[in-house]
């Protein structure tokens, strides 16, 4: 019998929540930032509801540091693949997806470190490769500013390349564990990669087995010409944010045309927008909500944050002004596109664009009942525009607890979403094949 195409959902944690005042919001507890309890809690919550996955964004630099700035919540807080080891134990079938840039990390570093967590999960792994866009991450690691947006990306295939390597320097059957025979493993089966490239030379083997997925399921979140020839060529999940039906259509168009492209299937790729709900039983207590965060926003934060993913500083234009045509950074361009045609499309001051962006940094935003939000995941869904959604609670852990107690249910009467785990691994949850090894 054939199985009917549901979707995939992801759990997108960010600290006490994704709104930029989640920490302010009477239920909310702050402490919670820094308290794995927090963070086991929400895993086990999203595991209860069959998510597919858990997802930890980060970056590598702190906020510029002012009496401004000490007023938000530092997001990216903990160290999401050591969080995610923490995690293991706590949880046995949710996927578990880290954030790792491709800029300053070497290769082999990745690689192993992506291989233990696979390991020691049971098969539930996930990297999200990202390339670092900004320069004050790149201060951290020696440089005056960031490597250009074509270069860094040219760099992440590369380096994507060499992780995969390691991860197949071993066959599946190298490890024997032979007591007797006093063998631990097959040599025959374990080979150097002797990988010498224009970025990286690395001579390999790894010095952990294959993993169990063959590869940790690898995510991309790029959205510009560079991000989605990346996507398309390597990326088997695929974030994105995109305002619109038709624009997220055409995206995921796009992205599995250039897959195919490339010698893989349409199925190959999982796309998944970013989506921030706030649900409720009414209309109205959802509103709420949504407005009792937009009134704890401080406009200055709101202001930098949105000049943070533009790259530019908007507080020198006047906020009621309209948003100036500036030109393409090295930054985070698909952010930067996405927000000035969301201004020139709805004809939004910079103030207006900045308390937006402060909302879900441009991901969408849908605000009613469960009935109301699966409506519209439905159409998404069944337009093609998304394979599933990565969900961004604006407050935790009420914001998951609630899309866990009233969405997910509806999905499910609707036949949309699971109500069982599939399988064992990341993989097979979320329908993907696991690679044969390059050394077999």
């Amino acid at each position: 019998m054939t199985i009917p195409r549901q979707m995939k959902l992801g759990a997108f944690i960010m600290g006490v929540g994704h709104h930029i005042a989640a920490w302010l919001h009477p239920s909310v507890e702050p402490h919670d930032l820094v308290s794995l309890d927090h963070y086991v809690r929400i895993a086990q919550a999203a595991e209860a509801a069959r998510f597919d996955a858990l997802f930890f964004a980060d970056n590598v630099a702190a906020p510029p540091l002012s009496p401004l700035s000490a007023q938000a919540a530092p997001v990216y807080y903990l160290e999401p693949l050591m969080l995610l080891g923490a995690l293991v134990p706590a949880t046995q079938r949710i996927g578990l997806v880290a954030t790792v840039s491709a800029t300053y990390l070497p290769p082999y570093h990745l690689a192993r470190k992506f291989a233990t967590l696979d390991h020691i999960s049971g098969g539930r792994a996930g990297w999200n490769c990202v390339t670092s866009g900004s320069d004050a991450e790149a201060r951290n690691f020696g440089l005056d500013a960031q490597i250009g947006h074509a270069e860094r990306y040219e760099r992440a295939a590369e380096y994507i390349h060499v992780v995969k390597a390691l991860w197949d320097s071993w066959d599946d059957e190298a490890l024997l564990f032979d007591q007797s025979g006093r063998r631990f493993f097959d040599p025959a089966k374990v080979r150097a990669i002797d990988h010498d490239g224009r970025h990286f030379r690395v001579r390999g083997p790894l010095q952990a087995g294959r993993p169990i997925q063959g590869h940790p399921v690898i995510a991309q979140a790029g959205s510009s010409a560079d991000g989605i020839a990346l996507a398309a060529a390597t990326a088997e999940l695929v974030f994105t944010a995109q305002q619109s039906l038709d624009e997220a259509v055409a995206f995921a168009d796009t992205v599995r045309e250039r897959a195919v492209a490339a010698g893989r299937g349409r199925e190959d790729v999982v796309v998944m927008p970013g989506l921030m709900p706030f649900v409720a039983e009414t209309q109205e207590d959802a509103q709420r909500l949504h407005d009792d965060l937009q009134a704890l926003v401080d406009p200055g934060i709101a202001i930098g944050l949105a000049s943070a993913m533009i790259g530019a500083d908007l507080g020198q234009y006047p906020l009621d002004g309209p948003v100036p045509d500036l030109p393409p950074t090295e930054g985070w361009q698909s952010r930067q596109k996405l927000f000035f045609d969301l201004a020139r499309a709805e004809g939004l001051t910079i103030r207006e664009l900045a308390v937006r962006v402060a909302v879900a940094r441009g991901h969408r935003v849908v605000i009613g009942t469960a009935t109301q939000i699966a409506d519209e995941m439905e159409a998404w869904f069944q337009a093609g525009a998304a394979d599933g959604f990565n969900i961004m609670p604006p407050t935790l852990p009420h914001g998951l607890h609630d899309f866990a107690r009233l969405v997910v249910p509806e999905l499910q009467r609707r036949g949309l979403f699971r109500t069982e785990y599939e399988g064992n691994t990341l993989r097979a949850n979320l329908g993907l094949a696991r690679p044969a090894g390059r050394m077999s």
